[in-house]
């Protein structure tokens, strides 16, 4: 059994490789026909217009060796790149903030501690990319700067683009357009919308919400990760990729499709908890196991189980949830 998968992630001890096998050996067919299907729409071009069709595929799932380009299209990251030729090397170059790099650097070694490509032994050490990028974005975005989450969020992307300049613009097109004011020194996108998922949460599966006020635990403990890290770390590595897929066509309400579907599907399991510690520790639990790690059906319930979810309600949800996490201070 490989203990490395293919993005360079040790996997745990515990891994249920039998499970993952089978898993995977009907995945593969997927891929391959996904493959076949994305080849004929690309026919060897660099560029894709907006579609139903192209929506379709990629809630199916771009295959690997077509999604650094198509996360760059759909994202306007590639645009943004050819409109400023040489713009990230300048950044570079350039005058330093001393102290963004110390809060940069004091982070390199905590990122992917259990990804072989970002140890200093590896050859390349992929810890040199994710620098360059935080760095250059840090002085792009200076009222963002650096915050924590976004090395992990970097560094996935340079896994999957293997460039660090196209890594930088999806950064940006992540941190600047799909999730406004999650990395902000207040943070006031991602509090928002964490009580977003709260509304949504008693609009859709109510008992659970009545469970979480009953016991008075705050949204922001059991699901800030989630949105922090775009479920990297939370969920397996394939099905984050899916995820990602959409996210960068369809926004960040996927998030919320997400969460939803994570909570909806578990419902009566963490109806089960009794006290504080024990709601906190179920929501652990759900992030675990087949239902996640098979990540085609998966992606097919967060278009299905959690209903209709109109962009219109997010964002008058958002209203709402802005004035309050605003009031609150």
């Amino acid at each position: 059994f490989c203990r490395v998968d293919p993005y360079g992630f040790e996997r745990p001890e515990d891994f249920d490789y039998a499970s993952y096998e089978a898993f995977f050996s009907r995945y593969l067919v997927v891929l391959t026909r996904r493959a076949i299907k994305w080849s004929k729409l690309l026919k060897g071009n660099n560029s894709i217009q907006k579609s139903l069709k192209v929506k379709r595929y990629i809630r199916k799932g771009i295959p690997n060796e077509h999604r650094a380009l198509i996360w760059m299209i759909v994202s306007g990251a590639q645009t943004n790149m050819e409109q400023n030729p040489g713009y990230y090397h300048r950044l570079l170059e350039g005058e330093k903030n001393d102290k963004l790099l110390e809060a940069i650097k004091t982070d390199m070694n905590r990122t992917f501690p259990d990804n072989v490509k970002f140890r200093k032994s590896a050859d390349p050490c992929l810890q040199n990319a994710l620098y360059n990028v935080l760095v250059a974005y840090g002085h792009h975005n200076k009222a963002v700067g650096y915050c924590q989450g976004m090395n992990f969020i970097a560094g996935y992307l340079i896994l999957i683009t293997k460039n660090e300049e196209e890594s930088f613009w999806l950064l940006d097109a992540l941190i600047g357009r799909i999730l406004p004011d999650y990395y902000s020194p207040a943070m006031l996108g991602l509090k928002t919308d964490q009580e977003v998922l709260g509304e949504l949460v008693k609009m859709k599966v109510p008992a659970v919400a009545e469970l979480m006020e009953r016991h008075g635990v705050m949204w922001t403990l059991v699901v800030s990760r989630w949105f922090i890290c775009l479920f990297i770390d939370i969920l397996p590595v394939e099905t984050v990729l899916r995820i990602w897929d959409c996210l960068f066509y369809e926004g960040s309400k996927i998030l919320f499709r997400v969460a939803l579907t994570l909570i909806k599907q578990h419902q009566a399991f963490i109806l089960e908890a009794t006290n504080f510690p024990d709601i906190c520790d179920k929501f652990k639990q759900i992030t675990k196991g087949t239902f996640v790690t098979e990540c085609h059906s998966f992606m097919q319930k967060i278009f299905t189980d959690p209903g209709s979810l109109p962009m219109a309600t997010i964002n008058k949800l958002r209203e709402t949830c802005r004035e309050k996490v605003l009031s609150q201070g």
